[in-house]
C-alpha cells in the first residue's frame, strides 16, 4: 500500500511538485478502489472441471473408475482386501496425469486472483489447479500426487511415481495413496467451512453435488450474493433448492467460466 507521511507531503508541496502529488494521489485511489472491489470468491469444483482436460469422470458410463466396483479401489474395506489392485488402480491415475494438461476453465479461475480474492475447494485429486496457477487449493479427497502412511495420516509427502506393496513410510508401515476413501473422514472438510461462510462470490463448476459430505459445504454460504452453478447437466440437492441468488450455467467448465469471467471482471471494469 502506498504510504506517504506528512514531511514527505509537505516537502512535495513546497517544491511545487503538484504533477507528482498528482500522480501519487491518483495511484493512491487506485489501489484504494481495488481494495473496495475485491471480493472474496470460493470456488468449488468437481469432476467435471477436469474432464475437458481429458480426466473422465466418475460418474460417467465410461469414466475413470470403469472396470472397477468403487469399493474395491476407494474404500478402507477394499484396500485391506486386495492392496495391489488398489495400488496399481492410483498408479495409473498417476500417470495419467502426465498426458494432460489444464484447461481453459483452470486458467481463468487462476487469473481470477489478478481481481479477486480466490479460494478453489476441490473434489479432485488432480493437481490441474496448481499447474494452471491457482494459488489457494484445498484438496477435500487427497491428492494423486502425495501418499501417507497407513498408521500416521499426517505422515505424507510428494510422490509422483508408482507405489509397489513394500514401500514404506520411515514408521515402518505401507505407503498409501493420500487419497479420501469412501467411509473414512474428510479432514480438510472443517478447514473449508469458514472460507465458504465468508464468501460474496461462491462458483460450483462440473459436481453433481450429491456426495456428502462435500455436496453440504453450500450451506454454509450465508454471505453470499451470488452463486454460479456450472455444469452440462446441471442437477439439484437440498442445499441447492434453498440457495439464494442462484445462477445455473448449462455448459462445460471452460464455456461456464468465460460467461462467469466476463460478468466479474470483464463487465464490471466496462461499468
Amino acid at each position: 500500500m502506498l504510504n506517504i507521511n506528512h514531511l514527505e507531503f509537505t516537502f512535495l508541496k513546497s517544491i511545487g511538485a503538484k504533477t507528482v502529488l498528482k500522480k501519487l494521489m491518483r495511484t493512491f485511489s487506485a489501489v484504494v478502489s481495488l481494495d473496495m472491489d475485491q471480493q472474496k470468491i470460493v470456488v468449488l469444483t468437481g469432476a467435471g472441471m477436469s474432464a475437458e482436460s481429458g480426466i473422465k469422470t466418475f460418474r460417467d458410463a465410461d469414466g475413470l473408475w470403469e472396470g472397477h466396483d468403487v469399493m474395491e479401489v476407494a474404500s478402507p474395506e477394499g484396500w485391506a482386501k486386495n492392496k495391489e489392485l488398489v495400488l496399481e488402480f492410483y498408479n495409473q491415475r498417476r500417470r495419467q496425469l502426465n498426458t494432460v494438461k489444464p484447461n481453459a476453465g483452470h486458467t481463468i479461475i487462476a487469473k481470477l486472483e489478478e481481481h479477486h480474492d480466490v479460494i478453489v475447494i476441490t473434489q479432485n485429486v488432480d493437481d490441474l489447479h496448481e499447474r494452471a496457477g491457482s494459488s489457494n487449493i484445498i484438496h477435500l479427497h487427497g491428492e494423486l500426487r502425495s501418499i501417507r502412511s497407513v498408521n500416521n495420516p499426517r505422515m505424507r509427502q510428494y510422490h509422483d511415481d508408482d507405489i509397489h506393496l513394500g514401500d514404506l513410510a520411515p514408521d515402518g508401515s505401507q505407503w498409501r495413496p493420500d487419497i479420501v476413501w469412501f467411509g473414512e473422514a474428510v479432514p480438510e472438510l472443517e478447514r473449508s467451512i469458514p472460507h465458504v461462510m465468508e464468501a460474496e462470490i461462491i462458483i460450483i463448476i462440473g459436481t453433481s453435488l450429491q456426495v456428502y459430505p462435500a455436496a453440504g459445504l453450500i450451506q454454509y454460504a450465508y454471505k453470499a450474493k451470488k452463486v454460479y452453478y456450472i455444469d452440462p447437466k446441471p442437477k439439484s440437492n437440498y442445499e441447492l433448492d434453498r440457495t439464494a441468488n442462484l445462477k445455473v450455467i448449462e455448459a462445460g467448465a471452460v464455456e461456464g467460466m468465460e460467461v462467469v469471467y466476463n460478468e466479474l471482471v470483464i463487465s464490471h471494469d466496462q461499468n
